[in-house]
């Protein structure tokens, strides 16, 4: 019998339907209600050959940390790309533009 595996978002949100709190927890990852203050989820619909997307983050979080998220996040799908198809030439572009998206966002280290 295949093993199964669960990964939980709560999402508190305010009276506008915002987030104000969001909590994770993974078993696998022994995780249990870690904070989180942004989330993006992408799924592959392979009946729709489309990706479906959750984007959220919380109001505290600030645009100096939007910017580190998403560079981190860009970094990570390039690896991520690279390891799941082996095209290590178009994710060495990817990582380039990401040297470059932190350039223009003032984020490289001092």
């Amino acid at each position: 019998m295949p093993k199964k595996s669960e990964i939980k978002i709560e999402v508190e949100l305010n009276e506008n339907n915002l987030p104000i709190a969001m909590k994770w927890s993974a078993q696998d990852g022994q995780i249990e209600n870690n904070q989180a203050s942004a989330v993006l989820l992408s799924l592959w619909d392979p009946n729709e050959k489309n990706t479906m997307k959750i984007d959220l983050w919380t109001e505290e979080m600030t645009i100096e940390e939007m910017k580190q998220f998403f560079h981190q996040t860009l970094l990570t799908l390039a690896d991520s790309f690279e390891k799941s198809t082996g095209e290590h030439l178009i994710s060495e572009d990817l990582r380039d533009y990401c040297f470059h998206f932190a350039q223009k966002m003032n984020i490289l280290p001092k």
